[in-house]
């Protein structure tokens, strides 16, 4: 465990997680992003998932000026879910969230989100529309989140969130099996339990880039999306929707054919897939492509 441990009788409103692996290259401007917002009162706990570049200086560096940093240093590699449970066990705040190391909260993201989950105290997580901007800050465009009662259609909570520290003990963090489906997981097995608010301001910008994870592991992420979504797809969805979900996940496959996931959704609905037949053909086009060029 690192230093800056606060006064116990001092517990921070926020807990705000960030999980570095070999993040040098925008982890200072990540940092200074969270330690400049509107909101001060919180803390923000550094958890070195075995860095080994500039990381580990970097995060020392906040230590050392911001009395609100905390640092957990990991010797072995653990991967993100699991930085992110070892984090939130460090937690003090009534309020969590996390972010990256490439991205960056618009200074007055936790205060508008602190106040939202005030003002509707019936809820217990608050998500917010961000920007997309790609490796040399250009913007990409608005992500306007969507409504909960959409999740199983694709992750609209987005990257933009606070919740309360009882969806966290209640869901026992983030699945460590799901490593770079862990948040979208995460908010299925939430909005089972736990009251959903949207909130369309743009508060946070999100880099897309090559070394993402996102990037780097696209179609095992898709293979556990849809693991994660047949899993969370209630017995009472109507053949209609259930069709349509399955059928979407099939077609989000661009090097592999989800076959597997055609049939279950021509099950549910084979009227519903019959009228899908030009985007299939389009579709399995596009896998043989990336198959032979591959």
């Amino acid at each position: 465990m690192g230093t800056n441990i606060l006064d116990s009788t001092e517990r921070p409103r926020v807990s705000m997680v960030m999980p570095v692996h070999n993040g040098a290259r925008w982890l200072a401007e990540a940092i200074n992003s969270i330690l400049d917002q509107d909101f001060r009162d919180f803390e923000l706990i550094l958890v070195n998932d075995a860095s080994r570049d500039e990381s580990p200086a970097i995060m020392a560096d906040a230590v050392a000026r911001d009395p609100r940093v905390l640092l957990i240093d990991l010797k072995t590699n653990v991967g993100l879910p699991a930085a992110l449970n070892h984090g939130f066990a460090a937690a003090r705040g009534e309020l969590h969230s996390w972010t990256s190391d490439d991205n960056l909260l618009r200074p007055p993201m936790l205060g508008r989100l602190v106040a939202t989950l005030d003002a509707h105290p019936e809820a217990d997580v608050v998500h917010a529309d961000f920007t997309l901007i790609d490796e040399a800050g250009a913007e990409l465009g608005r992500s306007r989140v969507g409504p909960v009662e959409r999740l199983l259609y694709g992750n609209n909570v987005g990257a933009c969130f606070l919740y309360r520290a009882r969806v966290t003990e209640a869901l026992g963090g983030y699945d460590t099996r799901l490593f770079g489906v862990e948040d979208y997981d995460f908010w299925l097995r939430a909005a089972q339990h736990f009251a959903f608010v949207a909130l369309h301001e743009d508060l946070y910008v999100y880099r897309k880039h090559g070394g993402s994870l996102t990037s780097q592991r696209a179609e095992r992420i898709q293979a556990l999306t849809a693991e994660i979504v047949e899993r969370a797809l209630p017995q009472t969805l109507p053949a209609r929707s259930r069709s349509e979900i399955l059928l979407g996940l099939a077609l989000r496959s661009s090097r592999r054919w989800r076959l597997d996931l055609v049939r279950r959704a021509f099950r549910a609905d084979p009227v519903y897939v019959a009228t899908q037949l030009p985007a299939l053909a389009r579709w399995s086009l596009v896998v043989a492509r990336n198959r032979i060029a591959a």
